[in-house]
């Protein structure tokens, strides 16, 4: 081991060979609410580090100066290494070391919401889920760690790399084994990269069991970072053994060994329970669902149910589909909301569940009016989420120890008398407002199900949904457990009353449906059922709704909206025969006839339209800012700036794509500038990093953007602002392409830039509009520090849509 270590001291650090675990060091308490899932925190320590005036703390100073109630106290860690100074509150932990030497070292931290390491930052651990294991480069001399701890428990070490290149087992993602599987597996494992270089040309090879050997060509690494790869395995079957050895053997551009690795797969046969594994279309990592199949049934037998269940927070999609004793009439799946803590089955967390039973309805064939959803806790949540917000997806709905909105429970941003840019921001987060949909709920039966004693979840949420069911749908049962708390046993999710309500629903065909109530917070994730489309809105993401009667005796629909633009009506759905008569918001608009037809909203009269252009806002791309990300999305990071510039867009793309890791299982495609070939993948979606003054993509994604941020200077249509300490984040159709987006992450100066690393826009339960400017005053003053925020127009145009100003 290198010297280093004989400078540090021994009562700060306990050394052991190639390991260093932090003992001591100095905290401090930050106000605020620690669970509260804010846009804007307020973070004291956070603006002297983005201003650039953060030095390391001594031993009673002051946090701000004159602050005599808040300063850096001695913090001393157990002797496990965990440190526990606060219940739950949130603070500061700094740590400082000596180093002799530059040199790379691992750093495995947990509890920590974020760490600056030398000013740098990096992804936390919240959850302890004690996976993170990354590369961070000591200087030679003082260097500092500042760990923000959220939840009153962090632990860290630092241990030497055992090679420069390596295969990290501490976060894989495979299938398992099933008999008759003859398909090529996908698997996925972390590359670790502790060198300085972007690594290119590297190749995973495969064996199971010594044969059989696939060699996947695995995408780029950054520098002093880590990427999930996904790699492919042939499956092989053994009667003797439960597990298969699948050995992995990692080589460079050069075909040069880097590193191996040994990991088990369990064999399982294909009526036991069993992970399945598959490329996601979000951003093309391997993910996994769990399966609970339905028991045999004859050859010529019809076909049989399926049942989507969400997981709780804190369990894994295997543990939720091992809850479920298998069914003699359906199958039961459970997706992983990318993560056991994910996003709350909101976010692309909804895009898990929906990707995964396009999936498994491709591979059980069920009866396509036989769908149901449930799931238990963050999972109920989910429920009523999904079910809600795509209504007829399913024949009915069961939640089980549901809560039912970040508003109601997990404290996300709401005022009830907010000013215009907080109402702008507040509507970026509706789509998560299960209960404004609520009339959704008219599609399907549903099953409410908690235990009267719950301390997690409180029984209110169920009541409070059950009392607004009760004022319009009459379809749904309602039981608490007399004495249960939050889980009572695999019953609170395998409960035979779900199962019985099930069986008795159906999803009914088009022609079924004669009276239809649809509302949808944002076309671009709900904007359809049966056989009418909400296509566009007269305000973003304010609730829509449609309510449409048709009289098969006068061949006649009768359509009422809400708070639409556009719409489309599929006749022929339910009316194939023949043309039909439309009246609309009392307007009558004469015969129709055809498949579809396209109505559109001037003012207050309605005309028949041609289908919109996929220029315009629609299903296939509306926004707001975070559903940019997608598209197996590519983040650009700036090459051309100040030196201060580019490191920064070098460590804050770093610090998004190792953050996606974490809380979503992910894996995105980091690149430079100067690599970026705009032509080329076009329909993929791009993150961009920079200003139009120090990205040289920008001109190309972005030259004809009504948003443009120089140094110095945004300008947002005919509104400018001048300050070198803002930051906008904002998104854009992406040219060239009809569903594909670039959202932008900038600033005006080194100041600018650097807030954004504070913004927490890859946590679920925090929305940000279309487009947002703000001032380093947000660390201190929350969202009065916001200077502008709004939604484009239709035409994704700023004078024809909602913004509102600060001066």
């Amino acid at each position: 081991m290198r010297s280093v270590v004989l400078l540090l001291v021994a009562s700060t650090f306990l050394v052991n060979a190639g390991e260093l675990v932090f003992l001591k060091g100095l905290a401090c308490a930050v106000p605020g609410r620690v669970e509260r899932r804010a846009a804007f925190p307020v973070d004291e320590v956070a603006k002297m580090v983005v201003a650039g005036k953060w030095t390391p703390p001594t031993a009673g100073q002051a946090l701000v100066p004159g602050d005599t109630d808040r300063t850096w106290q001695t913090a001393t860690a157990a002797a496990d290494g965990t440190f526990t100074t606060r219940e739950r509150g949130a603070e500061y932990i700094d740590c400082q070391m000596e180093s002799d030497a530059d040199q790379v070292w691992l750093l495995s931290a947990a509890g920590q919401e974020i760490v600056y390491v030398n000013g740098e930052p990096r992804p936390g651990d919240p959850y302890s889920n004690g996976i993170l294991e990354l590369p961070v480069r000591l200087q030679r001399g003082a260097n500092d760690f500042l760990f923000r701890v959220n939840r009153g428990r962090l632990k860290a070490k630092l241990t030497l790399p055992r090679k420069p290149i390596t295969i990290y087992l501490g976060d894989t993602t495979l299938p398992d084994i099933v008999r008759g599987e003859k398909e090529n597996q996908w698997g996925a494992v972390v590359i670790v990269n502790c060198t300085t270089n972007l690594l290119k040309g590297l190749t995973l090879q495969a064996t199971v069991d010594g044969h059989g050997e696939l060699a996947s060509k695995l995408p780029s690494v950054p520098p002093l970072s880590v990427r999930k790869a996904g790699f492919l395995f042939q499956p092989r079957w053994n009667e003797h053994t439960n597990q298969a050895v699948l050995n992995l053997k990692l080589t460079g551009p050069r075909h040069e060994p880097l590193d191996t690795a040994t990991l088990k797969v369990p064999r399982r046969l294909p009526t036991e329970h069993y992970q399945q594994t598959f490329l996601s279309d979000i951003d093309g990592s391997v993910q996994y669902y769990a399966i609970a199949p339905a028991q045999p049934s004859p050859a010529d037998s019809p076909p049989q149910a399926l049942f989507l269940s969400l997981h709780g927070a804190g369990v894994e999609a295997s543990g939720q589909a091992g809850a479920y004793r298998s069914k003699t009439w359906g199958t039961v799946v459970a997706p992983t909301n990318r993560r056991y803590y994910g996003f709350d089955w909101e976010d692309w967390g909804r895009k898990d569940a929906l990707e995964v039973l396009r999936l498994a309805t491709n591979k059980f064939k069920p009866d396509p009016k036989q769908i149901y959803l449930t799931g238990h806790s963050m999972g109920g949540h989910g429920t009523w989420n999904l079910g809600i917000t795509y209504p007829d997806l399913f024949a009915a709905i069961a939640p089980s120890a549901g809560w039912i909105s970040f508003r109601s429970y997990g404290g996300s941003d709401s005022w009830t008398n907010g000013d215009s840019v907080q109402q702008i921001l507040q509507r970026a987060g509706n789509p998560c407002d299960t209960l404004a949909l609520i009339t959704n709920c008219l599609h399907f039966g549903v099953y409410v199900l908690h235990g009267d004693q719950d301390d997690n979840v409180p029984v209110t949420e169920a009541r409070t949904m059950r009392n607004h069911l009760a004022l319009f749908q009459s379809d749904f049962m309602y039981h608490e457990q007399p004495g249960a708390g939050h889980w009572w046993g695999n019953q609170c999710v395998d409960w035979p009353p779900i199962f019985d309500l099930f069986a008795r629903h159906k999803i009914p065909s088009d022609q079924e449906v004669c009276d239809l109530n649809f509302s949808t917070m944002n076309p671009g994730i709900s904007s359809s059922s049966h056989w009418i489309s909400i296509l566009q809105q007269r305000h973003a993401l304010e609730k829509s709704v449609v309510a449409a009667k048709f009289d098969p005796a006068q061949s006649t629909f009768n359509i009422t909206t809400e708070n639409v633009a556009m719409l489309s009506l599929r006749p022929s759905q339910i009316a194939p025969v023949g043309p039909v008569h439309v009246t609309l918001d009392g307007q009558t608009l004469g015969t129709i006839n055809g498949p579809q037809t396209f109505f559109a909203r001037q003012g207050e009269s309605w005309s028949v339209s041609e289908a919109p252009s996929e220029k315009m806002k629609g299903p296939n791309r509306y926004g707001p800012f975070k559903e940019a990300f997608g598209c197996r999305m590519i983040f650009v990071y700036a090459t051309h700036g100040t030196p201060e510039e580019n490191a920064w867009a070098v460590a804050k793309s770093r610090l998004d794509a190792e953050a996606w890791w974490y809380r979503g299982n992910g894996a995105v495609d980091v690149v430079p500038d100067a690599e970026f070939d705009v032509a080329k993948e076009p329909n993929r979606g791009v993150v961009l990093y920079g200003n139009a003054a120090n990205n040289s993509a920008w001109s190309a994604l972005l030259g004809d953007s009504p948003v443009q941020v120089q140094r110095g200077n945004v300008t947002v249509g005919t509104h400018s602002y001048a300050s070198t300490e803002l930051a906008c984040l904002f998104c854009r159709p992406r040219p060239g392409s009809d569903h594909a987006c670039v959202a932008v992450v900038s600033g005006t100066g080194i100041v600018g830039l650097r807030l954004t690393d504070r913004i927490p826009y890859l946590t679920a339960g925090v929305a940000y509009p279309d487009c947002t400017v703000f001032g380093l005053d947000t660390l201190s003053k929350g969202t009065a520090g916001v200077r502008a925020a709004g939604f484009f127009g239709n035409d994704w145009g700023v004078d024809s849509g909602d913004f509102a100003w600060r001066e």
